[in-house]
């Protein structure tokens, strides 16, 4: 389905974790430094640098925010040397069997809506299998920028600040991305959404 799938999204040698380790390196941060600032294991470190463990929404966004980095460019990188079977136009279209993805450790599915990396902004279909959540941790989520997103089918739980809301489809939400938050599927079923997350400017693509 897409150009840089699951597997590529943690392939050793070109995905999340050369990536990862990259920017981490520039910082001038051990692993276990980096652990200890944004609260988990130096072990979780290294195997996602490895690509042999799947991190959570929750840990890829603190790792985003503490190294400064766009979480776009961590993810997905550069677009990838496959060419797309119905090329965009322009290099603003994503075709819809032509989307990068990557499969979570909570149960989440991104699917990037955009042609290419974009440093101020994620513009993403998120997939919530049943008893998916936004962390394995079940911590809430704080970081900078801001969030919109829009259930297309299904029902999700999003618990924001000291609330909690059902969203149907339909229904929208948008708030301040660090004001503690987190989403659960509780239902049997699939869910749906489209969620657009905005971001100060990084200090790398």
């Amino acid at each position: 389905m897409s150009v840089e799938s699951t597997a590529g999204a943690f392939n050793p040698e070109t995905g999340l974790g050369p990536r990862l380790r990259q920017v981490r390196e520039e910082r001038q941060l051990s692993v276990r430094e980096l652990a200890r600032r944004i609260g988990c294991s130096p072990s979780l470190i290294s195997q996602i640098e490895r690509g042999t463990s799947v991190p959570s929404v929750g840990v890829l966004y603190s790792l985003a925010t503490e190294l400064g980095s766009s979480l776009d460019y961590l993810v997905f990188g550069a677009r990838g040397t496959g060419a797309p079977s119905r090329p965009a136009s322009s290099d603003i279209v994503q075709r819809a069997g032509c989307r990068q993805l990557i499969d979570l450790a909570s149960g989440v599915r991104w699917e990037r809506l955009t042609p290419g990396t974009d440093p101020a902004a994620d513009f993403l279909e998120v997939v919530y299998s049943p008893g998916g959540h936004s962390t394995d941790e079940r911590r809430p989520l704080r970081h900078e920028g801001r969030e919109y997103g829009v259930i297309i089918s299904g029902t999700l739980t999003a618990n924001v600040g000291f609330d909690s809301y059902e969203l149907g489809p339909g229904d929208s939400i948008a708030f301040d991305s660090s004001t503690p938050h987190e989403y659960l599927n509780k239902t049997p079923g699939q869910v749906h959404a489209i969620w657009v997350v905005t971001h100060p400017a990084p200090r790398r693509p």
